[in-house]
C-alpha cells in the first residue's frame, strides 16, 4: 500500500492546477538516481542527505526566480519542490545544514516528505536514533505535521499536503509513519532494507495485494491510465504556459528573452568583453581580490550569477559592492531577488544547495570558502562533478601562503584529491588573466563544475599571460630555446619559478617556465601542443607548494610539500620549506645533473600509456 500511495502522492502533485512544473527529488530509478542518465531525474542523489539539500537548493532557485521575473498576471514560476527522505537523511550532518538554512530563509514553496518507518541498514533506529525530528524541524522553523497511518492512510497524506501548501513563511515536513516492506513477511524489518524479496514472499505479497501471483512485471491497466491521463493534463497545461509565456514577452520583451536566453543556458552575448586584463606593469595583487575584481566587472551582464559563501564573505571576497543578499523580505535585510547568498558555516550543505540552484536552470551558483574546507562539501562537490553541474567554488587562502593560520588550514592534498575528480575542472591562476581565464571557462563549461584556488598573498602580474594562453590549461610563460630545463608551476610558485631562472643563470644553467593553471583543460588539448609545452629533450621539474601526487604526469622530477605546513607569515613559512628562487633553482639544477646522460630524453607526456588514452 506504501508504494500505491506513493504514486498517488505523485500523481497528486503533478495534477494540481497551481503547479506550473512539478519539481521532485529522489526519483525512483534503477539503483540511485542519476542525472543525465534517466530521463526525469534531475539531481543526482544517493548519497544520504544530499538530495534534501539539492531540493532546499531548488526551492531558492524557484523563490528568486519567481521574484526576478513573475509579473502581476504572469505568474511564469510558481511551483513547489517536493522531497523524500528517511530516517537515514535526517542522521546525516548535511540535512540538518540545509534545513537549518530553509528554515531561516523561510522556504514556504519547500514540502518535505519523512518516510518515519524506524529503519536503517544496522537495523532498528532505536539503536542509534531517537531523537525527536519533528522537534528538531521546529526548532529549525519549519511547519511540522504527521500522518500517523503513512501505510495506508492515502486522504492523510493529501490533507497534509494541501494543509502544507498553505503555509507561505515556512517549509513545510510532513512525518508519515510506515512500515518498511509493508505487507512482505519481512515488514518492520531490517532484512527488506537493500534486499530483494524471495520468490514465496513476493507472491504472497502479490496475492494480498489482488495481483496474479503468477505473472510479472505486469502494470494494471489502470495505472497506465492514469499516467497517460496525467501526462495529457501536463501538455495542455505546458500549452497553456507556453501561450502565456508568448504574451508576456509582449509586455515584456527583455525580461522575456532573458529568460528564454537562461532556459538554453548560453550566457549573454559579448559579456565576456567585461573580463579584466592586466599587464605586467599593474599592481600586484591576491587571486581572491583578483576574483572579486571579475564578479564586480561581469555580475551587471550575467545576472543569473548568484554569489555567496560559507561565512567567510569579507575573506573569500565574494560579493560584489552592491550585491543584495537573498532573503526572505520580512527580515528587512534583502529580497527574494537577491544574488547574494549567506550560507552561514554550512560548507556541505552549500554545496549540494549550488547543486539543486544550477538543476533548476536559470541561475549560475558561486559560493566561497577556503579551500581546506571545500574537503568538508567533498561529498557534495563530487555530485557536481557527477551530475554535470555548473557550480562554481570560491576557494581562497589556497597553500601555506595563508600564513598564520596554520596547518589546521593549509591545503595539502586537497587539489591532488579535486584533481582526481571526473568533470572537475581545478583552476589554480597566477596572476590576473589566468583568473580571468578561470572564470572564462567556469562560466562557459555548461556541464563542468570549478575550483577556483586562489591566493590570500599578493601575486606579480605576468609578462607572458593572456587570456587566451591560460584558456588552454597550461602554456609556456617563459621560453628559452636553449634551455636545460623546464620548469612547471601553478598559482603563487608561477613568480617563483621566473625568479629562479634569474639564480640558475647564475650557475650557467637555462631554464622555460610553463605556468598550469588547469591540468584538466591541459591534457583536453591536442598532443603536439602539449609537447610544445612539456617538450621532448630536457627534464622537467614540477613546482607546487602542496603535495606532489599525479605531477609524476607532467615532470620528471616533483619539489611540493608531503607534509603539513606550519605558522608564522607566510614569507617565512615558503623560506621554511625552501619555496624560494633559490630553493626552486637548487632542484632544478639537481634535476639537470640527474638526467645529464639520459639519451634521448622523453616529455614524461609521452609514456606509453598515454599514447592509448
Amino acid at each position: 500500500m506504501l508504494q500505491y500511495a506513493l504514486l498517488h502522492l505523485f500523481g497528486y502533485a503533478v495534477s494540481m492546477d497551481d503547479l506550473k512544473s512539478f519539481r521532485q527529488v529522489d526519483s525512483i530509478t534503477p539503483g540511485h538516481p542519476e542525472a543525465h542518465d534517466t530521463p526525469g531525474v534531475e539531481v543526482t542523489t544517493g548519497p544520504l542527505g544530499q538530495g534534501f539539500a539539492n531540493a532546499v537548493g531548488l526551492a531558492i532557485a524557484q523563490a528568486h526566480t519567481a521574484a526576478v521575473f513573475n509579473k502581476p498576471g504572469y505568474e511564469l514560476v510558481n511551483n513547489h519542490t517536493y522531497v523524500f527522505f528517511g530516517d537515514g537523511c535526517a542522521m546525516e550532518g548535511i540535512a540538518s545544514e540545509a534545513a537549518s538554512t530553509a528554515g531561516h530563509l523561510q522556504l514556504g514553496n519547500l514540502i518535505a516528505i519523512y518516510d518515519d518507518n524506524h529503519i536503517s541498514i544496522d537495523g532498528d533506529t532505536k539503536c542509534a536514533f531517537t531523537e525527536d525530528v519533528m522537534k528538531r524541524f521546529e526548532a529549525y522553523g519549519w511547519h511540522t505535521q504527521h500522518v500517523e497511518n503513512g501505510d495506508s492512510d492515502l486522504e492523510g497524506i493529501e490533507a497534509a499536503i494541501a494543509k502544507a501548501k498553505e503555509v507561505k513563511d515556512k517549509p513545510s515536513v510532513i512525518k508519515l509513519t510506515t512500515t518498511i516492506g509493508f505487507g512482505s513477511l519481512l515488514a518492520g524489518t531490517g532484512g527488506v532494507h537493500g534486499n530483494p524479496l524471495k520468490a514465496d514472499d513476493i507472491k504472497q505479497v502479490k496475492e494480498k495485494f489482488g495481483f496474479d501471483p503468477e505473472k510479472t512485471f505486469v502494470v494494471p491497466q489502470e495505472v497506465y491510465d492514469m499516467y497517460h491521463k496525467h501526462a495529457a493534463e501536463g501538455a495542455a497545461a505546458e500549452q497553456e504556459w507556453n501561450k502565456m509565456f508568448e504574451k508576456y514577452g509582449q509586455e515584456y520583451k527583455d525580461l522575456h528573452a532573458d529568460f528564454a536566453r537562461r532556459l538554453t543556458r548560453d550566457l549573454p552575448e559579448g559579456w565576456q568583453n567585461k573580463l579584466p586584463t592586466y599587464k605586467p606593469t599593474d599592481a600586484a595583487v591576491a587571486s581572491r581580490k583578483l576574483s572579486e575584481s571579475v564578479l564586480e566587472a561581469i555580475h551587471d551582464v550575467i545576472p543569473e550569477l548568484l554569489s555567496g559563501s560559507a561565512d567567510l564573505t569579507g575573506s573569500n571576497n565574494t560579493r560584489w559592492k552592491k550585491a543584495v543578499d537573498f532573503q526572505p523580505p520580512s527580515l528587512g535585510i534583502g529580497e527574494w531577488s537577491g544574488r547574494y547568498i549567506r550560507y552561514g558555516v554550512r560548507e556541505h550543505a552549500m554545496a549540494a544547495i549550488m547543486n539543486g540552484l544550477s538543476a533548476y536552470g536559470t541561475i549560475i551558483p558561486a559560493g566561497g570558502t577556503f579551500l581546506n574546507f571545500v574537503s568538508y562539501a567533498a561529498g557534495a562537490v563530487r555530485l557536481s562533478s557527477l551530475s554535470h553541474q555548473r557550480v562554481i567554488y570560491v576557494a581562497t587562502h589556497d597553500s601555506i601562503g595563508l600564513g598564520e593560520d596554520g596547518p589546521t588550514h593549509q591545503p595539502i592534498e586537497t587539489l591532488a584529491h579535486f584533481r582526481a575528480l571526473p568533470n572537475m575542472m581545478v583552476w589554480r591562476p597566477a596572476d590576473g588573466n589566468e583568473t580571468s581565464a578561470a572564470y572564462y571557462m567556469a562560466l562557459t563549461s555548461k556541464q563542468t563544475p570549478s575550483i577556483l584556488a586562489l591566493t590570500r598573498q599578493n601575486l606579480p602580474q605576468l609578462e607572458g599571460s593572456t587570456i587566451e594562453k591560460a584558456i588552454k590549461g597550461g602554456y609556456v610563460v617563459l621560453e628559452d630555446k636553449e634551455a636545460n630545463v623546464t620548469l612547471v608551476a601553478t598559482g603563487s610558485e608561477v613568480s617563483l619559478a621566473l625568479e629562479s631562472v634569474k639564480v640558475l643563470k647564475e650557475k650557467n644553467l637555462k631554464a622555460r617556465v610553463v605556468s598550469m593553471p588547469c591540468t584538466e583543460i591541459f591534457d583536453a588539448q591536442d598532443k603536439s601542443y602539449q609537447l610544445e609545452v612539456i617538450p621532448d629533450g630536457i627534464p622537467t621539474l614540477s613546482v607546487e607548494v602542496m603535495s606532489t601526487l599525479g605531477w609524476e604526469k607532467y615532470s620528471h622530477e616533483q619539489f611540493g610539500l608531503n607534509r603539513f605546513g606550519a605558522s608564522g607569515p607566510y614569507k617565512e613559512v615558503y623560506k621554511k620549506f625552501e619555496f624560494t628562487p633559490e630553493g626552486i633553482a637548487k632542484r632544478a639544477a639537481l634535476t639537470v645533473d640527474f638526467y645529464k646522460d639520459v639519451k634521448p630524453l622523453r616529455s614524461p607526456l609521452n609514456r606509453a600509456f598515454q599514447q592509448l588514452i
